[in-house]
């Protein structure tokens, strides 16, 4: 059971990436990890722009005639 004090306190966001340690990181495997990175804020934004146009159909199509 959680206490009063555990209840109280703001709700942390869930991480979706876990960071990684850099230290072990050499030149070569920083730089592929960015890339890693950016192919996946790519993949996010493209998935973005599809529910945006997919949300703009719909309020269009069920838009009531003015």
């Amino acid at each position: 059971m959680a206490t009063l004090e555990e209840e109280d306190r703001p709700l942390r966001k869930r991480r979706r990436l876990e960071p990684l340690v850099l230290d072990t990181l050499g030149v070569e495997e920083l730089r592929d990890y960015i890339a890693e990175l950016r192919d996946e804020i790519a993949r996010a934004e493209a998935d973005i722009g599809k529910k945006q146009s997919h949300r703009s159909a719909a309020d269009a199509f069920f838009r009531k005639p003015g």
